[in-house]
């Protein structure tokens, strides 16, 4: 493994990045707070890389708790394997259970969003015995997503990048060009105005320009259609512990489906909707998001 020497990403707070190999890949893992504290994985999602937890990552490990936020495969740092299988969900979650296995983790409280929201879900689903405790953010559970693309017509139209992603090159060109400008815009078109930071935007630009992080990350939609089903043997119940936060103004995705997947926990679900605030619930709501993490994990 090799490891990057220390050094403080905010002040009192210093990081430790990490090039951890699972499932075979290698990940680019960013760690913060005491390595004796309970751990805590942040999984990111599209386009996003792990500085999309920037907000939750010093408050978690100032109160004690040892954070882990990868780049996920495809992404940043991480490794970027070829082929549209190589990102099928049952491998988003061996990545994480090889993350745990690799640093002697035998269960972590979980948080995802966006698609890290969907690997957390998945992880739950078919390894609960990995997942103390189950934070989602802004995703549906998986079968409550599926129904709901099936059925409803006003998720189809929100859903319309998904369809354009499933083409080969386009999609990349698109996002590539102008120095990745409709990307960008389409961050600060779908938040409220200043959520994304002209410096912020520079440290996503970098992490997209990588070689082969576009493919990587389109990637991912790709094997959604092609590779769609969770391995839970038919029962996609979750029996963790559950906390949904959901910002009531998200484009991409309905509000009902926030309700029906509470419904689909049997561990206990915990529903909070932030009225006002969008998709990017960690970066706009970032103080009610912590406060709600905190309260949940202990």
């Amino acid at each position: 493994m090799n490891t990057a020497e220390p050094h403080v990403e905010s002040p009192g707070i210093p990081y430790r990045h990490s090039l951890v190999p699972t499932n075979g890949v290698t990940l680019h893992v960013v760690e913060a707070g005491p390595v004796d504290g309970p751990p805590v994985v942040l999984l990111h999602g599209f386009p996003e890389f792990w500085y999309g937890w920037r907000h939750q990552i010093d408050e978690l490990a100032r109160a004690g708790y040892r954070v882990l936020a990868p780049d996920q495969r495809g992404y940043g740092l991480s490794g970027k394997p070829p082929g549209v299988h190589a990102y099928a969900v049952r491998e988003l979650v061996r990545d994480v259970v090889g993350l745990l296995d690799w640093r002697g983790i035998p269960q972590a409280f979980v948080v995802g969003h966006d698609w890290g929201a969907a690997v957390a879900w998945a992880l739950a689903i078919t390894h609960p015995e990995r997942v103390r405790r189950l934070a989602i953010l802004n995703v549906p559970h998986p079968a409550v997503f599926a129904r709901t693309l099936r059925e409803s017509a006003d998720q189809r139209r929100r859903s319309w990048y998904m369809f354009l992603f499933q083409l080969p090159a386009l999609p990349e060109a698109l996002l590539r060009a102008g120095n990745f400008r409709l990307a960008a815009a389409s961050l600060q078109a779908t938040s409220r105005p200043g959520t994304f930071t002209e410096e912020d935007l520079a440290r996503y630009r970098e992490a997209w320009g990588g070689p082969g992080a576009l493919t990587g990350m389109l990637n991912w939609y790709r094997a959604a259609f092609r590779v769609p089903r969770v391995d839970g043997g038919g029962d996609l119940r979750v029996r963790v512990p559950t906390l949904i936060v959901w910002g009531a103004e998200d484009r991409f995705l309905k509000r009902e489906m926030a309700e029906e997947s509470a419904a689909q926990v049997e561990g206990g679900a915990r529903l909070r909707v932030l009225e006002g605030v969008s998709h990017w619930v960690q970066h706009e709501a970032a103080a009610e998001v912590n406060a709600e993490l905190l309260d949940f994990l202990r």
